[in-house]
């Protein structure tokens, strides 16, 4: 999509109802904080991301203690 694309939509989103603005405004808030949490990922994060896609696209069940560990891994960082 080009920049004149996306200001047209961002044009056209301007004359939406308040409320579906808002809405708007909200989910590209939300995808901008998403974008922001890739940018802190570190090889090492990026290279089990696309180990765990690959294991999902076998259909490969993950065991619970690795799920687990994923998760408190994850929580320390943002403490």
């Amino acid at each position: 999509m080009t920049k004149e694309q996306i200001e047209a939509v961002f044009e056209r989103v301007r004359t939406w109802p308040l409320e579906r603005q808002e809405d708007a405004a909200r989910t590209l808030l939300i995808l901008e904080e998403q974008n922001g949490l890739l940018e802190h990922l570190t090889e090492e994060d990026w290279a089990d991301l696309e180990q765990a896609l690959a294991e999902a696209e076998r259909e490969e069940p993950v065991p619970g203690e690795e799920i687990q560990a994923l998760f408190d891994r994850y929580r320390h960082r943002e403490g």
